[in-house]
């Protein structure tokens, strides 16, 4: 994809954002109370499992900056008790751990999503305007995965290999499943299972994820949020002279945040063993006000 195919892809998907330049909560506009009471019947089973990765503390090939996770024994006196107590610190936005990403984490051509200017919006205090506080009571909704590499007949896609439109509409025709409006699209390339049976690798140099040109698919469908196994977006690039063409689209012209890192591992075989890839899911970031992210663990429940 050319700069300019880019840019155009670009400016046509930010004139369908139709909630006008006052709004701040993006494609979560889309997930409603009726789509929340609707996902809620989604639970036949009484079964949840969790989609985050482990947060790692091990410095690894695409986790050069591991959490920092520190144990303290702590007393309280003489009578002999003491209370464990941790500490932990961490890099949201990294390639291992599983987060999800505010719309004020993506700035182009120096403005966030909506056009809001990014060097008033984000300071070295904090985001002042489209921080992870929008999710602050949580995200809840139909969640829908879709394994790209079960539709293919292959255990993952390969780094560097792209989603296309054309894989969404085969995962859904083989699934018997169609993503629809207020839906948590999470997206399976298969990159846990890679990292696991291969082992680590620079994941920011070459990685799976959805071609640019899904986009307007997603769109249309008006999806409320967006989460794959891997990053999102396909390492190297597809669009000359942009480095996370999806993470552009989705968030800053779209409005749409974005989950990166999950796991599926637990959840693809409760969906084969149901029948079924549509369950309620739920999302808790941290509540942090002027964050431009959280660490996360969302939950399936089916």
């Amino acid at each position: 994809m050319t700069e300019a195919e880019f840019r155009s892809l670009y400016e046509r998907l930010r004139r369908r954002v139709p909630w006008g330049s006052g709004d701040r909560r993006g494609a979560l506009n889309h997930l409603g109370p009726a789509q929340i009471q609707a996902a809620a019947r989604e639970v036949k089973l009484g079964r949840t499992v969790s989609l985050a990765a482990p947060v790692e503390h091990q410095v690894s090939a695409d986790n050069p900056d591991p959490a920092l996770h520190r144990m303290v024994q702590a007393p309280t006196g003489a009578d002999g008790l003491e209370f464990a107590a941790d500490r932990i610190a961490m890099n949201i936005h990294g390639n291992a751990d599983s987060h999800i990403d505010a719309l004020c984490h993506v700035s182009f051509d120096g403005t966030l999503y909506n056009g809001v200017p990014a060097t008033a919006a984000v300071t070295a205090h904090g985001a002042v305007e489209l921080s992870i506080a929008a999710a602050a009571d949580g995200i809840a909704g139909r969640g829908v995965l879709l394994d790209v590499p079960r539709s293919r007949g292959v255990p993952w896609l390969e780094p560097g290999d792209h989603v296309t439109p054309g894989d969404i509409t085969a995962a859904e025709r083989d699934q018997g499943v169609r993503i629809g409006r207020g839906d948590i699209l999470l997206v399976r390339v298969g990159h846990r299972m890679r990292r696991r049976e291969r082992g680590p690798w620079d994941a920011a140099a070459a990685r799976a994820g959805l071609h640019p040109s899904v986009m307007p698919m997603l769109a249309e469908r008006q999806i409320a949020v967006l989460g794959s196994d891997s990053n999102n977006d396909t390492a190297p690039s597809v669009a000359d002279g942009v480095g996370f063409p999806v993470h552009v689209l989705a968030i800053n012209a779209l409005g749409l945040m974005l989950l990166d890192y999950l796991s599926f591992d637990e959840l693809v075989p409760l969906c084969e063993e149901a029948g079924r890839w549509s369950f309620l899911c739920v999302i808790a970031p941290l509540r942090l006000p002027t964050g431009t992210g959280s660490p996360v663990n969302p939950i399936a429940l089916m």
